[in-house]
């Protein structure tokens, strides 16, 4: 949903066919494509003989077959999740059910702070309510198997329970939908924070990694450079929020059509929700003044001072 940050959009991997990205990684595409998801949720193996799983993805019976055939005389000792996002995380429990693997997250999901948004306006891909994993990361945890170790990180923004896992050995980071080559990550409250998203941004801009497999879309190469675009894209954001509420008082669906200039009207919601978790920050900032608590029906204006 960006206008100033050029994608990579040329990933193209046919649903169901495995593709080995590089020695001990493999991944797989689950055939969910559209305007959440782009070509569709990837799901990675790590290993070879003992291997982990990275986000088994939407309970599909095509999706779950052709993981079935890439693990087939193996052992998947670990099933790892980014988030749980309804298109991430639902289908660990086939998974699971086939493999007897333990299941690792950073927790349930969970609302980052209460808001009544209606539910009318959630995502398609909102939260997978039921998962609930065998064993709760923390920040700087490892995940060992044979050959292999993912060092989990907290990276709260998109959910509240976002954690990337960086393959230690490598310098390749599983950056789930926190940082992505197709596009930007839909920060959308309650389940997500944007104080918290940029932070994790700015966690992750500090690491040593350069090469990012997303949850969607092909690999994010350069990644220090590329995450700084992104804190620049919301600082950009942030300030065009600013400059029109400088022209006076307005609602989130006139600044969603001042600041996205060509969106896809698919996005139109997710936009939404996205201008609602900067303008969150900036009353917590003591920027921007509302009525009450920040809310998708609310009247935005600059604070005095």
């Amino acid at each position: 949903m960006s206008d100033d940050i050029q994608f990579d959009k040329s990933f193209d991997l046919p649903p169901g066919q495995v593709e080995e990205v590089m020695p001990g990684i493999r991944r797989l595409v689950a055939p969910n494509p559209g305007p959440f998801t782009f070509t569709g949720t990837v799901t990675y193996i790590v290993g070879r003989g003992n291997v982990a799983v990275i986000d088994p993805g939407p309970v599909i019976d095509a999706h779950a077959a052709a993981l079935a055939d890439a693990i087939r005389g193996e052992t998947v000792s670990h099933i790892v999740v980014t988030h749980t996002h309804r298109d991430h995380s639902p289908g660990v429990a086939p998974l699971q059910a086939l493999t007897g693997a333990t299941v690792l997250a950073e927790g349930p999901h969970r609302a980052s702070r209460p808001l009544n948004i209606g539910e009318a306006t959630r995502l398609d891909a909102s939260g997978d309510m039921d998962f609930r994993p065998d064993r709760r990361l923390r920040d700087g945890d490892i995940v060992e198997g044979d050959g292999w170790a993912l060092e989990a990180i907290a990276t709260p923004g998109h959910t509240a329970n976002h954690m990337a896992f960086a393959l230690r050995g490598t310098g390749v980071l599983f950056s789930g939908d926190h940082v992505m080559a197709w596009s930007t990550s839909i920060v959308a409250p309650p389940d997500g924070a944007m104080r918290d998203y940029i932070a994790s941004l700015e966690k992750l801009r500090a690491r040593p990694e350069q090469t990012y497999l997303p949850g969607h879309g092909g690999a994010v190469r350069d990644a220090t450079r590329y995450v700084e675009r992104f804190i620049r894209h919301r600082e950009a954001r942030e300030s065009a929020i600013l400059r029109r509420l400088g022209v006076g008082a307005t609602d989130i669906p006139t600044l969603v059509r001042a600041i996205y200039i060509g969106l896809d009207p698919r996005l139109t919601g997710a936009a939404g929700l996205s201008t609602l978790a900067h303008l969150e920050d900036l009353v917590a900032r003591g920027m921007v003044a509302t009525d009450g608590e920040p809310a998708l029906g609310g009247t935005y204006w600059l604070a005095a001072g």
